[in-house]
């Protein structure tokens, strides 16, 4: 049997190593599934961080029949906490990708497996239930994801369903998601404008890139932040980019306005497991590059944690 001191220092190292996680110290070298690299970030993390937008994926669950993209592969909830080990976030807003179309059982049965520090953005058709509504709220889910830009199983996303997926959710206190490009957001800003819901835009609203802040959808972002009901993600440079890692310039132009613009409604996201992308991308790079786009320490906690607690309703 260990004595007393030998058990104590066991103790000790083990609270050590779990700190060195929390605040993302760069103790030991690890790789993670469908990410590039091994070395841990520079940047080190505060407790609670949230990586505010990933895909779970499943083989037990088939692919929506309209879908024609690449095949389900295992990018499991265990192949994720590799992840966090990697770059030190403990919260995770887990999104429904549109090859499950609005088969949500793999996002949600991924959020209640992780708990506390997970939460659901499903997809669901416009003749969804009230019930079944509230059963997903039950087991985690805070929002819709409405996508203008991948092939959706009914077919075209319109304005209308916009809205009418927006009265649907608000009696639940709900968000509304959109995935748009740049074009769409300068077209839809009227609705955008008026949802009854919080709004979220993913993915620095897809700029083109040899434009950036200088697109005119950049200004309707703007407009929008200014009104106070919105929220972008800061996420996805590798979808925004014509020259690439490992700093992503263009992008990180955007990304960097953005927040200078509104740095209480930022939050981060991984994008993780970066479906369709190869080589995959480095993680540690892309978390590495909040260090530029939001340089002030403070902010960047805020972006972290305070914003995904407000928005996700973390630690309520």
């Amino acid at each position: 049997m260990m004595n007393r001191l030998t058990r104590r220092a066991l103790m000790r190292g083990a609270g050590l190593a779990a700190a060195g996680l929390m605040f993302g110290l760069k103790a030991h070298a690890q790789s993670a599934p469908f990410s590039s690299g091994d070395a841990a970030p520079a940047l080190r993390v505060p407790p609670n961080s949230c990586d505010a937008h990933i895909h779970i994926f499943d083989t037990r669950f088939p692919a929506s029949p309209h879908w024609t993209g690449q095949p389900v592969e295992n990018a499991t909830v265990s192949a994720y906490r590799e992840l966090q080990a990697r770059i030190g976030t403990s919260r995770t807003v887990i999104v429904n990708p549109s090859t499950y179309g609005t088969d949500n059982r793999c996002t949600l049965e991924a959020a209640a497996s992780m708990g506390e520090a997970a939460r659901a953005v499903v997809v669901v058709d416009t003749n969804i239930t009230d019930a079944e509504l509230r059963e997903m709220a039950a087991k985690g889910a805070v929002g819709v994801r409405v996508n203008f830009v991948s092939p959706q199983s009914w077919g075209e996303t319109t304005v209308e369903r916009l809205r009418e997926t927006c009265r649907r959710i608000a009696p639940l206190g709900w968000h509304v998601q959109i995935y748009a490009t740049g074009d769409q957001i300068i077209a839809m800003e009227d609705t955008l404008s008026d949802l009854p819901v919080p709004l979220v835009i993913d993915h620095l609203g897809r700029l083109p890139p040899a434009e950036g802040p200088d697109h005119p959808a950049f200004r309707t972002m703007r407009t929008l932040l200014d009104a106070g009901n919105i929220w972008v993600k800061l996420s996805g440079a590798y979808l925004n980019t014509a020259e690439g890692a490992p700093r992503y310039a263009d992008a990180t132009r955007i990304a960097t306005a953005l927040a200078a613009a509104a740095p209480e409604r930022m939050v981060w996201g991984s994008d993780w497991p970066h479906r369709g992308q190869q080589p995959y991308p480095d993680d540690a790079t892309l978390i590495d590059l909040l260090a530029e786009w939001v340089p002030d320490e403070a902010m960047r906690s805020r972006v972290l944690v305070d914003n995904p607690e407000q928005l996700y309703g973390f630690g309520a």
